[in-house]
């Protein structure tokens, strides 16, 4: 019992498939017969890896030349589908990006789809696939399913799978035809900004070293740094030191940041609101430093310490560079 197919749209780094994508290519083996992507790209240079995730044909736009990837890949796809020219999916999976959005609130309106959004896990219930979304800073799950009679659209949040190869054929190319977009076509990205950061990306990286409000002045997130440099791990943060203008958005860890799965979390002067539990509860080992013996964070950690960050962490540091 599944789906015949699903589609997943497909993001790319410039040199490899990203993340997201390969996450959401494993879940959609689960609970579909046939998979397929779809991409704002050229794909040939991505079909041999997208292939090895399961995906077994890849419809492309071909270059877009700095279009909008909503814009054109959405006008791509629905005119396909409306045409004839492919059959159209049983759900749409998207990453919940940028481009991953903007895709999916423009195919919305093409095809008369719903969107359900910000989910962290797919259910079959029958033929019904059923988005599972957190709710009340991660309390609770409600089921939201697509009951109209276009194909549903999945907003689903990285890190609610794991990626996982299959060793299948490279995947076969079709082209997309993007056609006369108007003048919704004309925008063109001229230039795109990258944050510069040493170190692992924070939500790839198999360790992380978080920093909360404990620390006590920005100042102190120095030595979060430090420890994370000494541990080959991305620094983190949680929303209240990024509210105070200690560290950028881009480090923030929990529900409205980034959700990390690492092999070790160690979360320092962080008390453990549910909006930052939400987005690292699913880390493989947790270990909480606070002052605080009641902090709601030492309720989800395998190993807590009681003490001061001040204290505790340059020791950790000291031994590490012994």
């Amino acid at each position: 019992m599944g789906l015949d197919k699903i589609w997943v749209f497909a993001e790319t780094d410039g040199a490899a498939v990203a993340t997201i994508s390969l996450e959401m290519l494993a879940k959609a083996r689960e609970i579909a017969g046939t998979v397929e992507v779809f991409m704002g790209c050229d794909g040939e240079d991505y079909a041999t890896e997208l292939g090895d995730h399961g995906a077994e044909a890849v419809y492309c736009t071909g270059d877009l030349d700095g279009a909008l990837q909503g814009v054109s890949v959405a006008s791509a796809v629905a005119n396909a589908i409306q045409r004839g020219d492919v059959d159209a999916p049983d759900a749409f999976m998207l990453g919940t990006t940028q481009n991953g959005r903007d895709v999916a609130a423009r195919l919305s309106v093409k095809l008369q789809s719903p969107v359900i959004t910000n989910i962290v896990d797919l259910v079959l219930d029958g033929d019904d696939l059923l988005g599972s979304e957190p709710i009340f800073g991660g309390t609770t799950d409600v089921m939201t399913k697509n009951i109209s009679d276009n194909p549903g659209i999945f907003l689903v949040r990285p890190k609610s799978f794991t990626a996982q190869a299959v060793g299948a054929a490279e995947a076969m190319l079709e082209d997309l035809e993007v056609g006369d977009l108007g003048a919704v076509g004309a925008a063109r990205i001229i230039d795109t900004f990258a944050e510069e950061s040493q170190g692992p990306k924070l939500d790839e990286a198999n360790i992380v070293v978080s920093g909360g409000r404990g620390l006590g002045a920005k100042e102190a997130y120095a030595m979060i740094e430090e420890l994370a440099g000494s541990l080959g791990a991305a620094p983190g943060a949680s929303r209240a030191i990024v509210d105070a203008g200690w560290v950028p958005y881009s480090y923030q860890v929990g529900q409205t940041g980034k959700v990390v799965k690492p092999t070790v979390y160690i979360a320092c002067g962080i008390s453990g609101a549910t909006q930052h539990l939400v987005g690292m509860k699913g880390s493989k080992h947790i270990i909480a430093i606070n002052s605080d013996s009641e902090a709601p964070i030492f309720a989800v950690a395998d190993l807590g310490i009681v003490g001061d960050v001040h204290k505790v962490v340059p020791k950790l540091i000291e031994t590490l560079s012994d």
